[in-house]
Formats: C-alpha cells, sequence, structure tokens
C-alpha cells in the first residue's frame, strides 16, 4: 500500500488542529555572505512572474539561477505556514524575489488527505497559479479548516469508493470545489485533476520520500542553499536572507 493511501484510509477520523505553532521539530542551520546587487529580469518580465516546476516537484519563483535558493516544505492544513504565507509571503517575493538575487521554492509537505487534495488542486492550473492559490488558501486558513473539521463525518467511507470518485468526494464534502472554482479553477477542471488518483498519491509519496531523505519533520521548513534552518517566522527568516547577501528591493 503507498503512503498516500494509508492517508486516504486512516487520517479522515483525526482532528485537525488550529495550531500556529510549528507542525513538528527539525534542526537549525544559519549562513553569511557578502551583499549582492540586483539580477535583471528578462526582458518584459519581473522575476515575480517567473515559475517552474523543478524535478523535486516544487514550484519555484523567481529566478532558478539566483544565488540565494529558498526552499520552503509546507503543508496546506499548517496553522504556521498559514501564519508565515500571511505574514512572510509578501515581503519575500516583492522585496527578495523581485532582486533576482533569490529564488523561493515550495514544495508541499503531506500531512492528511484534505491536505493531499489541497495541494492536488493548487496545481490543477498554469504552473504561475501554484503560489497565489497556495496563498489563498493559507490567508483564508480558518474558514478552510472549518469547512474541512465540518466535512470529516460525511467521509467515513470514502475508503470504500473507486479511486477516481475519492479526492472529488473529499473536495466536494470540504468545499474545496467551491473554493478553487471562485479563485479560477472550474468545477469540472478541479474533478478531471482529483479523478486522476494516480497523479494524486504520487504527490503524497514524494513528499513522504522527500522529507524521510532530508529529514524534515516540522511544517514550515525553510532551507537556504542546502542548510535546513531552524527560523520559521518572517522576522527571523529575512535576517538569515540578509546575512546571506540578500538586500530588499528598495535599498
Amino acid at each position: 500500500m503507498t503512503i498516500s493511501r494509508r492517508i486516504v484510509l486512516a487520517t479522515l477520523a483525526a482532528p485537525l488542529a488550529l495550531a500556529v505553532s510549528a507542525c513538528g521539530d527539525s534542526e537549525a542551520g544559519a549562513t553569511a555572505g557578502q551583499a549582492m546587487d540586483p539580477i535583471a529580469a528578462p526582458d518584459g518580465q519581473q522575476w515575480t512572474d517567473v515559475v517552474e516546476v523543478t524535478d523535486s516537484d516544487g514550484y519555484l519563483l523567481g529566478n532558478p539561477d539566483a544565488p540565494i535558493k529558498l526552499v520552503e516544505y509546507a503543508s496546506l492544513t499548517c496553522g504556521a505556514c498559514a501564519n508565515f504565507a500571511q505574514t512572510g509571503a509578501t515581503p519575500l517575493k516583492e522585496e527578495y524575489v523581485s532582486t533576482g538575487t533569490v529564488s523561493y521554492e515550495l514544495r508541499n509537505q503531506v500531512h492528511n488527505v484534505f491536505d493531499l487534495t489541497l495541494a492536488r488542486l493548487a496545481r490543477c492550473s498554469a504552473p504561475e497559479s501554484f503560489h497565489p492559490l497556495a496563498d489563498q488558501v493559507w490567508v483564508n486558513f480558518n474558514d478552510v479548516m472549518g469547512k474541512m473539521q465540518g466535512a470529516q463525518s460525511q467521509l467515513a467511507n470514502v475508503g470504500d469508493l473507486p479511486e477516481d470518485q475519492r479526492f472529488v468526494a473529499i473536495a466536494n464534502a470540504a468545499g474545496f470545489l467551491d473554493f478553487f472554482a471562485a479563485r479560477g479553477v472550474s468545477r469540472d477542471q478541479a474533478e478531471a485533476c482529483l479523478s486522476d488518483s494516480e497523479s494524486v498519491m504520487a504527490i503524497g509519496d514524494r513528499s513522504t520520500r522527500q522529507s524521510d531523505e532530508l529529514g524534515i519533520n516540522a511544517t514550515p521548513t525553510f532551507i537556504l542553499n542546502g542548510r535546513v534552518l531552524e527560523e520559521r517566522s518572517w522576522d527571523d527568516l529575512e535576517t538569515v536572507l540578509q546575512e546571506a547577501g540578500a538586500r530588499p528591493a528598495q535599498s
């Protein structure tokens, strides 16, 4: 049985917490470097509009050749991740990614079946939509979580459904189809994405494999140029970025 099938069968009955503290524990790290000059984006583009899907199935925003490479492992159902998105995502992108010296790659760490469903829906449009859709989940975190809590009792038998119906049923019960439809992903489009159960479960399997390989057991966890950090708040992370040589766009 794959990791994702175990998630589907085992996590629906577990209560979902609205905690803002980090969802686990991880190790610390730090880095330092010289101040870096901005790097120009290609003609007619801004770095905050440039997105590519990496070999790790992360969504890298900004200059793919940026000397400062920031990776975040995040769960779409984690309160601490929502807190970072609400306080740090905008300055990170507008003040640092925009300079071309910092890239920001977002990777999903899957904690439960709702998390897995949301991760697939965030991928259900163009790559450029992934970051904005993930941010919308986190900005509306309390509302999204409230509907998820209410959906758990409706999905006691979801494991008995055919695989191509399970994630559609989960998304419908939790209000995800309406949520994403209001943000440009039609119900038909979302249902088609979720009906491909193998692509959904592959996200969970990659999440588990990567987390095990890197020793990541907390969200959000940030990795800077290959080094796992203990910092999770924007204030602390900005300090680490500046120690690595990043400077905000307005400086």
